[in-house]
């Protein structure tokens, strides 16, 4: 049985993850309306993650035999100014649930719930990667400034991204 702290932490964490769904989704459909397919396939990519991340805190609550409560998610920005400028919302949102997985595996070891400090160890290496795939975009974006050639370029190698996963 889940001891109710750790309920109501994971609680807030799958609502923060539908949040970032939620996020993603917005930036999704922000870069199409602007024609930048790419970005809006890798953002659509994302989408589905922060979904399937969701899911998975949820499952754990669930299987531990505690009880799920969604709450109200907040509505994300809807326009961003540049890729740059959305890539920097991405990388400072990461970082912040990393935050938020960190303080979770503090609370679990605290509470000595190795099941879920188990289930977490998945999403601190998940957002290894996630800070690391979106700083890198980051820097690449910064280096070509204002050269459109070379945005074109990322927002076709970023439609990649999106095809593995159809």
């Amino acid at each position: 049985m889940i001891v109710k702290k750790i309920e109501d932490a994971l609680n807030k964490q799958i609502n923060a993850e539908f949040h970032s769904s939620f996020l993603y989704l917005s930036m999704s459909a922000d870069f199409a309306s602007k024609n930048f397919d790419g970005f809006a396939s890798w953002f659509g990519v994302q989408t589905r993650e922060e979904y399937e991340h969701a899911m998975k805190v949820y499952s754990h609550v669930i299987e531990r035999g505690g009880k799920v409560k969604l709450t109200e998610i907040a509505a994300p920005k809807t326009s961003w100014k540049t890729a740059l400028e959305a890539f920097e919302d991405v990388y400072a949102h990461e970082q912040m649930m990393t935050g938020m997985i960190y303080n979770l595996m503090d609370l679990a070891r605290e509470e000595k719930d190795y099941a879920t400090e188990e289930m977490l160890r998945w999403f601190v290496n998940e957002q290894v990667e996630e800070e690391s795939n979106t700083l890198k975009i980051v820097e690449q974006l910064k280096m070509i400034g204002d050269s459109k050639g070379s945005l074109f370029q990322i927002d076709h190698r970023l439609a990649k991204r999106g095809e593995n996963r159809k």
